[in-house]
């Protein structure tokens, strides 16, 4: 076996071990609980769940015409 496959294959099983500690240091720290609590924390009474209120500047307004759209 060559030197250099011996460095990719160490390379590769290095990172692979450190995304499944990763995995693990996540999921017991309580890292992987309540996604949809975390979703939702970017809206608050001004921009209700559901509703665009902003748009890119220079765009139309998307509540104005969203069915004409293909």
């Amino acid at each position: 076996m060559s030197p250099i496959y011996a460095v990719v294959w160490g390379t590769v099983a290095l990172f692979g071990a450190t995304a499944v500690y990763g995995l693990v240091w996540a999921i017991r720290t309580g890292q992987m609980r309540g996604f949809g609590r975390g979703a939702l924390s970017i809206f608050d009474d001004e921009e209700p769940v559901g509703m665009v209120t902003d748009a890119f500047p220079g765009s139309i307004d998307a509540s104005e015409d969203a069915g004409d759209r293909p």
